[in-house]
């Protein structure tokens, strides 16, 4: 195989895939039908392929100075809006915030150099072109403008007000009940509500529903004693199934627990548990030590100032779990409906809002800004990289019309 042979390298996203979702009956097909449907949709469900080109062609992958907490699997969709921890999350007048919009998925978190996310994120924009409504010109333009934001937040400048389309989607999540979230995933009245099996959820074979109850225990027992401080019987489990969500991760196990919560019809809760392994960096960087669902949790709370509630990590026999509660304030834009006008400055507060999380997670910041030439030099190798994954992205729809 030539190292960027984008036939080849289909195939060898293809073999990946197979092998990730063989447990589960027709979620090849289903995470085949998400990647196919645009070149970002394919980036998104590919991070090792990305890593495997940075390490057949290394020249890609050098970058300007600065190393610590990478979210590893950065690209447009990976920021989004949240509920975050009632301590660390605060509005303008002093209250707790029900919503807020930053990076929000460090499954693939890893320290090593920022110029890695940096480069993920700006390819992401170029191949996001179609999604934006943007042409190629308009996509470099937008790349320079969250380059320049980036590294003008590294050094310590603020992020800013932040643009309508994130404004209007806090707004929009701020005052969603919990009711819309548990009908949107559950069916049944009071305390009978179950989650509705189908194409999101599925029944969980019957040896991991066994060791569910020892996991979620595990789970709440790795909480700080605030969020622990519930009423008596709020974590009794009522239901638990087989979560089907996401692209890059599909076939991992993904457990989604309904506990009783405060109880009623409207007050029950939702909680995620997500299995954890190597971060996909590591083909460049090497397999941390740290414990995977450990792992997660530091780099979030190292990179966010407000980070999500309910951060927790459990395991389930051998296999490491990252949980956190589900709320009805978790959100993404829609990058098909961002205006024109809007797009320099989402992507100058995408820029910044990633350079305040590296700022964050620092181990080594740069002792100088980096220059204009540095910047032009990770825009080339972004260009480079967003024409790979495209030709491997339609070598990919080329075998499935096979």
């Amino acid at each position: 195989m030539t190292p960027l042979d984008p036939a080849a390298l289909a195939r060898l996203q293809l073999q990946r895939d197979r092998a990730a979702t063989r447990g589960v009956k027709g979620l090849f097909e289903h995470k085949l039908e998400r990647m196919s449907a645009s070149p970002l949709a394919f980036l998104r469900g590919a991070a090792p392929l990305f890593y495997a080109i940075l390490k057949a062609r290394p020249e890609l992958a050098v970058g300007p100075a600065g190393t610590g907490w990478l979210t590893g699997d950065m690209h447009l969709e990976n920021f989004g809006a949240y509920r975050p921890d009632h301590k660390a999350g605060a509005s303008r007048d002093g209250a707790p915030a029900s919503a807020v919009f930053d990076l929000n998925d460090f499954d693939d978190a890893i320290v090593g150099p920022f110029s890695f996310d940096v480069l993920r994120l700006t390819t992401s924009l170029i191949l996001g072109g179609r999604e934006l409504g943007a042409d190629g010109v308009t996509a470099l333009e937008l790349s320079d403008t969250l380059l320049a934001s980036y590294v003008k937040a590294l050094g310590g400048a603020p992020v800013g007000p932040l643009p309508s389309p994130i404004t209007r989607l806090v707004a929009q999540v701020e005052g969603r009940p919990q009711s819309e979230l548990l009908d949107a995933r559950t069916t049944g009245h009071g305390d009978g509500r179950r989650f509705t099996l189908g194409p999101r959820y599925r029944k969980l074979e019957a040896a991991i529903q066994k060791g569910v109850p020892a996991a979620f225990a595990r789970y709440v027992a790795s909480l700080s004693p605030d969020q622990r401080d519930v009423e008596a019987g709020a974590f009794e489990i009522i239901d638990a199934a087989r979560r089907i969500a996401g692209t890059g991760s599909l076939g991992s196990l993904r457990i989604a627990v309904l506990v009783r919560g405060k109880g009623g019809h409207d007050g029950q809760w939702i909680f995620d548990l997500k299995e954890q392994g190597v971060p996909s960096a590591a083909t460049m960087l090497g397999a941390p030590t740290i414990d995977p669902a450990v792992r997660v949790v530091t780099a979030a709370r190292a990179c966010l100032a407000t980070p999500p509630r309910m951060l927790g990590t459990t395991r389930l026999g051998k296999t490491p779990l990252f949980g956190r509660r589900l709320a009805p304030q978790e959100d993404k834009l829609d990058l098909g409906r961002i205006e024109h006008a809007d797009l320099a400055p989402l992507a100058k507060s995408l820029g910044a809002l990633l350079g305040r999380a590296h700022r964050r997670g620092a181990k080594k910041l740069p002792a100088k800004p980096w220059p204009e030439s540095a910047r032009a030099g990770l825009l080339d190798r972004a260009i480079t990289l967003a024409g790979v994954h495209e030709a491997v992205y339609l070598s990919l729809c080329k075998e499935l019309r096979r």
